[in-house]
């Protein structure tokens, strides 16, 4: 969300200080510019004065023309800038340089032309720092209202687009200046305000992971997001409740019905004595009892897998797992079932304990439902990130729908009601791993049976 968030508070930031860096860089360019002209337009006054009386036929003297022409030459040796006195019909009647004469087009002769109209010209057109453009200011010489010369100036802009650049550059200083600290603004405020979404993310993922206990800090962060994290919070302390609860439930009624039950089983034996021998029904009301009796140990079994936490260590899971296959071999012997193992060494985070139960369900399960002259591999691998138990059989296997199912509690496949057991004992495995940050699938054995894979982490756990 930080990715998403912080790129368009940066481009609303950077929208908001290019709204006032152009049109201040724009201001002073103009006022640059705007500063040479007035200077300019002092200049063409200053000459025009000096101009009057030189441009009178009739009382004009050289002395007064002289000093004219030495002010344009010197005014064009000192500042660089083209300057000269023209009369109506575009005879100059000084000019410095003395080469320098009015074209027949362009911005000057437009300067001029507007001038005999008895005006100063209007300003010229804004010089940007990348053009190499000249101002141009021309002012009419007048005496007894009529136009008797015009004074014009052509002046370089090298020094004004320098002046404008150098503007630009602070300009652009301090815009990237406030950027920088904009950015870290916002930084700081997008930390601020999704830290508390961060750590409700984490909190949610532990609770799904079955870290029922994990809580979301409540110091920090906007108002709203402080008041949803207690109410996310308050969820999770009722949600814990109503596990704990159900938990409490299924543990205490199995318990409570274990002692009723083994009382009526030992009826029912004593019952038995007193009927012939080989009685269908009370050898069946018998095996239905037994059944009865393993339901309610697997349910206490699964209440306390669900409900204790798994004590993980770093722990050889090919020894562990050569260990469970070594015991479950006389099972699978006295069946007439191969049980054999491939299991190198290779180190795990996992509860021994938890992954022993867990084994012992699933290779009872293999064992069982795999026909006599067929066997069941166990084998161990290993990678970067987990290390996999995988248990194959060879027996009936199950169809895609069954595959969805198993592991679900109490669930047996239609096809297997007449094997022992409650249907518990895979749900029971998956709690176990799911304790320690494992996991358990199912899929097809080629050419037929059953493919169990459990997996556990290599990294070790997060506090």
């Amino acid at each position: 969300m930080r990715t998403r968030l912080l790129p368009l508070l940066i481009v609303l930031m950077a929208a908001v200080l290019l709204a006032l860096g152009v049109p201040l860089a724009v201001s002073l360019a103009s006022a640059q510019q705007q500063k040479v002209v007035v200077d300019r337009i002092d200049d063409t006054a200053y000459f025009a004065a000096i101009a009057r009386p030189a441009a009178d036929t009739t009382t004009g003297s050289r002395d007064e023309l002289r000093i004219l022409s030495r002010e344009l030459e010197s005014y064009y040796e000192v500042y660089g800038i083209r300057a000269g006195v023209f009369l109506p019909n575009d005879t100059p009647l000084a000019n410095g340089p003395t080469t320098w004469f009015l074209p027949e087009s362009g911005e000057v002769r437009d300067a001029f032309e507007e001038s005999l109209l008895s005006r100063r010209s209007h300003d010229p057109q804004q010089v940007w720092p990348w053009q190499r453009g000249r101002l141009v200011v021309a002012s009419p010489v007048i005496r007894d209202g009529d136009v008797v010369a015009v004074v014009v100036t052509d002046s370089p802009t090298g020094q004004m687009r320098s002046r404008i650049l150098d503007g630009w550059l602070i300009i652009g200083a301090g815009l990237t200046a406030a950027m920088l600290v904009a950015v870290g603004a916002a930084l700081r405020l997008t930390g601020w305000v999704l830290r508390p979404v961060r750590v409700l993310d984490t909190t949610t993922h532990a609770i799904a992971s079955g870290r029922l206990k994990s809580r979301v800090a409540v110091a920090s962060g906007p108002p709203e997001l402080r008041r949803l994290a207690r109410s996310f919070n308050e969820m999770a302390d009722n949600v814990e409740d109503v596990l704990e609860q159900q938990r409490a439930f299924v543990a205490d009624a199995s318990h409570q019905l274990r002692n009723p039950l083994a009382a009526l089983l030992l009826r029912i034996e004593l019952l038995a004595f007193e009927l012939p021998e080989g009685n269908a029904e009370i050898a069946s009301v018998q095996a239905e009892g037994k059944r009865l009796a393993q339901v309610l140990d697997d349910l206490l079994d699964l209440a306390l897998a669900e409900h204790t936490e798994a004590d993980l260590r770093l722990t050889d899971v090919g020894a562990l797992t050569a260990e469970r296959v070594a015991a479950w071999a006389p099972t699978a012997e006295a069946k007439g079932v191969r049980l054999v193992g491939d299991c190198p060494p290779t180190t795990a985070w996992a509860d021994p304990v938890a992954l022993s139960s867990a084994l012992d369900a699933v290779i009872d399960n293999a064992v069982k439902f795999t026909p006599k002259g067929e066997r069941v591999e166990v084998t161990v691998t290993s990678n970067g990130s987990a290390s996999t138990i995988v248990v194959a059989d060879h027996g009936p296997g199950l169809t895609d729908e069954e595959l969805a199912r198993v592991g679900d509690r109490f669930w047996r496949s239609g096809r297997h009601q007449n094997i022992k057991g409650s249907g518990l004992g895979l749900s029971i495995s998956r709690a176990l791993l799911a304790a320690g940050g494992g996991a358990i699938s199912y899929g097809r054995n080629e050419p037929q049976g059953l493919r169990v894979t459990v997996t556990v982490p290599r990294t070790a756990p997060t506090q």
